[in-house]
């Protein structure tokens, strides 16, 4: 078995105020997610001298300081030209490197590395019985389809991170579910999404689509991480119901084929133009209706390779 990898002096420091403060070992593993062994190592002394493990890193601190300074003078630039210009600097890497300094932290990738291992043998006809949703917003101007920005959190508000646009562009947000044998009803959603709001999404249009795509056939629900997936009473309101929610990694957007869809409808938005909300509307609804359940199947049969291809790039995002 190989080693672990070494105590931050972030982690070190933290084990240390939680012992004085009369934790036992085990409380201070959960509190900072690493193993009892590694906090009795260091508070036994015996992780003093470990030789470093795990790969080198392929970039030095002074390398990725240039990085963040390529990012910080244009905000929408492409991952090619990131690459590109810190190429030009002298440090030769490549775009999964880029996309792993700018975005995802170490524990992020971790999850989503340990969540496509436990789903690497998973057949087509097991994930054809997961039933996928998301949210999605479409406005008036092009489909809602705007520039990539590289930002960290904080960062939001920056003049760097923006650009301009229409100031309040006409837009719904729209709930749908997909699974191999189609699409279910969508939900034009008003107003902003707590708890409550999606439970009764659930209620009037999750249950219908599990309805609909399966009828009496047992069925595994997947939504993402959003506050109001993940809060207390929703998870009762799925236990009280008998359905099985699948574990589902933070920051994952690219393993749930139902973006896909997302996309193929705005593509269609853009040709059709509308003019009013209510003709939005209408289109989004007339786009999602001419899915197929062949297009559907074809996006979950490809979740098995998008799982491979998240094992392969250590946990880095991939694409369909």
């Amino acid at each position: 078995m190989g080693k672990t990898a070494d105590l931050t002096a972030v982690q070190k420091a933290i084990i240390d105020t939680l012992k004085r403060e009369g934790k036992t070992q085990k409380e201070i593993s959960e509190r900072i997610g690493c193993s009892q062994s590694a906090v009795s190592r260091h508070l036994s002394g015996k992780s003093v001298g470990r030789k470093k493990c795990g790969k080198k890193r392929c970039t030095t601190r002074r390398g990725d300081r240039t990085l963040r300074k390529i990012v910080e003078k244009d905000r929408f630039q492409t991952l090619g030209d990131l690459r590109k210009q810190w190429t030009e600097s002298g440090v030769e890497t490549s775009r999964a490197t880029v996309h792993r300094r700018v975005l995802l932290n170490q524990k992020q990738r971790q999850k989503r590395l340990t969540w496509a291992t436990e789903k690497q043998h998973w057949t087509v006809a097991q994930w054809s019985k997961v039933l996928f949703s998301d949210e999605s917003k479409f406005c008036m101007s092009f489909g809602n389809q705007g520039a990539r920005v590289w930002r960290k959190t904080g960062e939001k508000e920056m003049p760097k991170c923006l650009k301009s646009s229409v100031k309040y562009p006409q837009s719904v947000m729209v709930w749908g579910a997909m699974s191999a044998a189609g699409v279910g009803p969508l939900c034009f959603i008003k107003g902003r999404v707590n708890a409550a709001s999606y439970q009764e999404i659930l209620e009037h249009f999750m249950l219908p689509s599990a309805e609909k795509l399966y009828g009496d056939e047992d069925f595994v629900f997947q939504h993402d991480l959003a506050p109001a997936h993940s809060a207390k009473t929703t998870g009762k309101w799925f236990t009280d119901h008998g359905i099985t929610v699948l574990n589902w990694p933070a920051n994952s957007p690219d393993l749930n084929p139902i973006e896909n869809l997302w996309d193929i409808v705005k593509r269609k938005l853009r040709d059709a133009r509308p003019n009013t909300l209510d003709e939005l509307k209408a289109a989004i609804e007339a786009s999602w209706a001419s899915i197929t359940p062949q297009q559907c199947h074809r996006l979950i049969a490809s979740v098995v390779a998008v799982t491979e291809a998240v094992i392969s790039a250590k946990g880095f995002p991939t694409k369909y």
